[in-house]
């Protein structure tokens, strides 16, 4: 028997094979003419309803976190925003789930699929929230769980964040591949899977972007019964897009067709993902930019062919915020509600306060989660992390801030500010991802552009002879 290679081009060149055996999707099936891909079939063969997905994950203890309104922070956005204006503020607690995020919703179904198959053990690669999410669901189903984490640059030092995810994942029972940063994520994680035979708990895979619908499917629900409606817009943090496609999905299957879904990253512009020099130099691990844009306009660049989490067909608006306002929305969410989350819940909370102020007051903004917080990811650790490796950090205007040079909290809450991405330009960078040949395109594979897109078809056609 000939030794397989298990060079970087070797794992690579398998990954399909290897997905296949460690999913069960053949991807290929939904493969449609040209360049259309059947994402609808792909999420249907799910196969749960949501009410059974509401069921599966109750049984495991997952969901049905409270919905918590932020009195004194609305009071402050309505005295910034004037009279009649000041949107009403709630935030989906999900630092009340096992793992102390959303993700465990995420977890769940995933690794609850890996037990039905007869796998022996999940693996996942993440960032930490997840990996705990993964840990802590494997526990509770009694498998195996392999986590592969980014931890360090090259100098083998790790941002507090990071660490304190990493000892969660491992507190919860699992085994934790430290890496360094650079391409050998996918090239481990791809490896481990082949040699074990385990599950690939991906953030990525239909079961894991179902897991969350239950979070849009509350909002709604819980709304109804406080409000008798549904909310106005709700905010999400947006990085790989599976947290903003599956609530804005169970959002839809409720009914909550007028909610606007708006996302919010932390700005890291000018910061590369995979360099060893930026790695340190990103205050915030996940919820950025860096992750946020280029996921949401080329989905397909993950640990499976084709990824469940294609956001822009939900976005109605893309918010971005800077790492000084969210660390102040962070403190402002302690000394004034006497919750201590964080952070990444927060990157929302601070687009929520900017766009409270100028809503009126009879709106209702759900900020669509909060995390746990821990040794590592309190603000303290983390900026004194950032000074630590020459970041500036100081009270000002968050409009001068730069990223990877300088961290600026507001010096008074009327600085947090509203920044739009532009939406245009973010459709056109995704359909240039998708229409790379200069032709006619057939009925169905503007369907699937259109679709892509959250626009319908002649607005595909408009975009279309723009990029031309």
């Amino acid at each position: 028997m000939t030794a397989k290679d298990m060079s970087y081009q070797g794992v690579m060149g398998r990954s399909d094979e290897i997905v296949l055996n460690a999913v069960g999707i053949d991807y290929d099936k939904y493969e449609l003419e040209g360049v259309a891909f059947d994402y609808k079939k792909l999420m249907a063969d799910v196969n749960y309803s949501i009410e059974d997905v509401c069921k599966i994950l109750n049984d495991m203890e997952v969901g049905n976190t409270p919905l918590i309104e932020l009195k004194n922070i609305t009071k402050l956005a309505a005295k910034i925003g004037g009279p009649g204006k000041g949107a009403r503020i709630y935030v989906k607690d999900e630092a009340s789930q096992p793992s102390g995020s959303y993700k465990a919703r995420r977890a769940a179904l995933a690794v609850y699929e890996a037990k039905r198959l007869g796998y022996k053990g999940v693996i996942a690669a993440t960032s930490g929230n997840f990996g705990a999410a993964v840990a802590c669901m494997a526990a509770k189903l009694g498998l195996k769980c392999i986590i592969v984490q980014e931890c360090y640059d090259s100098r083998m030092v790790g941002q507090p964040e990071i660490l304190e995810k990493q000892r969660a994942c491992e507190a919860l029972g699992a085994e934790v591949v430290q890496l360094t940063v650079g391409p050998e994520l996918f090239y481990e994680h791809l490896r481990l899977l082949e040699k074990t035979g385990f599950y690939n708990a991906s953030l990525y895979v239909p079961q894991a972007v179902t897991g969350v619908e239950t979070l849009g499917w509350e909002i709604a629900h819980q709304c109804r019964e406080r409000f008798g409606k549904d909310p106005e817009y709700v905010l999400i943090t947006n990085a790989g897009g599976g947290n903003l496609t599956g609530t804005a999905r169970g959002l839809k299957k409720a009914g909550a067709k007028d909610t606007k879904i708006y996302a919010a990253s932390v700005d890291l512009s000018g910061l590369h993902m995979a360099s060893d020099k930026d790695f340190n130099r990103k205050s915030f691990t996940t919820g950025h930019t860096g992750f946020g844009i280029p996921y949401a306009t080329q989905p397909d660049r993950t640990d499976v062919p084709r990824s469940a989490a294609r956001p822009m067909r939900y976005i109605d608006e893309y918010l971005i915020v800077t790492q000084g306002e969210v660390f102040y929305a962070t403190e402002m969410l302690a000394s004034l509600e006497g919750l201590e989350r964080g952070p990444a819940g927060n990157t929302s909370l601070a687009a929520a306060i900017a766009l409270a102020s100028t809503l009126p007051e009879d709106n209702v903004i759900v900020v669509q989660e909060t995390e746990y917080t821990g040794a590592g990811k309190h603000p303290m650790p983390q900026l004194t992390f950032a000074r630590q490796n020459g970041i500036k950090i100081f009270f000002g205007d968050p409009e001068d801030e730069v990223p990877g040079k300088n961290i600026i909290l507001p010096s008074d809450p009327t600085k947090i500010k509203l920044r739009y991405s532009d939406m245009k330009r973010l459709r056109l960078s995704t359909l240039k991802r998708i229409a790379t040949e200069d032709r006619e395109y057939s009925d169905v594979e503007l369907q699937y552009m259109a679709d892509e897109l959250n626009r319908n078809v002649d607005q595909v056609k408009e975009l279309l002879a723009e990029l031309k």
